[in-house]
């Protein structure tokens, strides 16, 4: 990031005259990873005048205006740049922005979420997991991104009650068990089985492949998502265990 700038003109040329504030785009990725939520953190440099040196914090950086057509397009950029993947999906989350934010300057940032599965990414060197315990993270972060990722998990957990969501976090093939275990990862929660597969049937979002998982016990379907699937959006929600 570099600091608060002022670009000076008559006006009569359509330069602008005031101080502009920092701009970047920050990105909440999630996976599913030992069984957990799992949010990928960067580790920040220890550079002279490097605010935060060496804490944790959300992938991200500036807009880059000869890159970047769009916020969404950097948001993907950097996604890329940390994971090596174009996620399946990815979501504006909403913006933070303050003048105490950043030391060096006023600072806005525009969030984005993004959910990849645990086997498609390459991650960057100074990238790693970090599990989500309880829908929290016992780490702290740089910057207001602790803000920004209670926020992303908060919304993804509402989406999921009514969404086809997790099915963007599995991998190419699948079993429906599989699926429902995503699910209840992310509400942390139990869910029906029986009512689970009726509707994930139903919403005709996955579709069979020509061959079972063997295991120890009865051989299980695989499924995989539908290509080119929008997220399905259910009538009702999944219901709590009484």
């Amino acid at each position: 990031m570099a600091g608060e700038g002022r670009v000076e003109g008559s006006g009569k040329s359509g330069q602008l005259d005031f101080p502009r504030p920092l701009t970047t785009v920050d990105v909440v990725i999630f996976t599913i990873l030992d069984d957990s939520l799992q949010v990928l953190l960067m580790q920040r440099p220890a550079g002279e005048g490097e605010p935060f040196p060496l804490s944790l914090a959300l992938p991200g950086g500036f807009v880059d205006v000869t890159k970047d057509r769009d916020l969404a397009a950097c948001a993907a950029r950097k996604l890329r740049e940390k994971t090596g993947v174009t996620s399946p999906y990815l979501e504006q989350l909403g913006s933070w922005g303050s003048a105490t934010r950043d030391p060096r300057g006023w600072s806005a940032t525009h969030a984005y979420f993004a959910l990849i599965p645990a086997d498609a990414s390459v991650l960057a060197n100074d990238a790693r997991w970090f599990p989500i315990r309880g829908g929290r993270l016992k780490d702290k972060l740089a910057f207001d991104h602790g803000d920004i990722l209670a926020t992303a998990i908060q919304r993804l957990r509402n989406k999921v009650e009514y969404t086809s969501l997790p099915a963007y976090l599995m991998p190419a093939e699948f079993t429906l068990p599989d699926l429902q275990r995503v699910y209840e990862i992310v509400l942390d929660r139990p869910l029906e089985k029986s009512a689970f597969r009726t509707r994930i049937l139903a919403a005709d979002m996955i579709e069979p492949v020509a061959k079972m998982r063997r295991g120890p016990n009865r051989p299980a379907q695989l499924y995989r998502l539908k290509k080119g699937g929008e997220p399905v959006y259910f009538v009702r929600t999944f219901n709590p265990p009484e």
